[in-house]
């Protein structure tokens, strides 16, 4: 039996499970997502800082956020930020749990990710921008149909440090 897969909004009260994502991961794992540790706000800072974006309305947020449930239980999220209402969006994609990752659950939330995100924000495309030295979230991207766009040192965003990424792009059309 397969097991239920639901993608759904992330709701403020649980802000708290993305933020002791990062906060708790270790510095092997924040180093392959490009996170530098001493970049990252306090858990207090960034609570209030999703405090005030979940206030705005949605065409006016910095950030949206989808929760992941396997079976009624959160094992993942996914968050776009650098929205252009109508028009596009970056996502990020989160995989909670060490032992599922690398089990293909990727795959699936992440076409449903799109999915809603395309919806909810009236996008016309959405990127994705994984380290390039990632492979699992550019094997996903690719297999998903993400177009792959090019490959460029940057710093995506203030928790990151420079590095190699990847960018991708999904039309609305495909």
């Amino acid at each position: 039996m397969t097991a239920a897969r639901i993608v759904r909004p992330l709701r403020l009260d649980e802000a708290g499970t993305r933020i002791d994502y990062f906060h708790d991961a270790c510095d092997e794992y924040l180093l392959k997502l490009g996170v530098d540790r001493a970049l990252l706000p306090s858990k207090d800072a960034w609570r209030a800082y999703y405090e005030e974006d979940f206030a705005r309305p949605l065409a006016e947020r910095e950030t949206y956020n989808l929760a992941w449930e396997l079976d009624g239980r959160v094992v993942g999220f996914s968050s776009v930020d650098h929205i252009e209402f109508g028009e596009q969006a970056f996502m990020h994609l989160h995989i909670i749990e060490e032992p599922r990752r690398r089990s293909g659950l990727g795959t699936e939330f992440v076409r449903l990710s799109v999915e809603e995100y395309f919806r909810v924000l009236e996008l016309r495309r959405l990127f994705c921008q994984p380290n390039a030295y990632n492979v699992a979230p550019n094997r996903t991207l690719q297999r998903i149909g993400f177009r792959y766009v090019s490959t460029e040192e940057m710093q995506p965003s203030p928790i990151n440090f420079p590095q190699p990424l990847t960018r991708w792009v999904l039309d609305r059309s495909r």
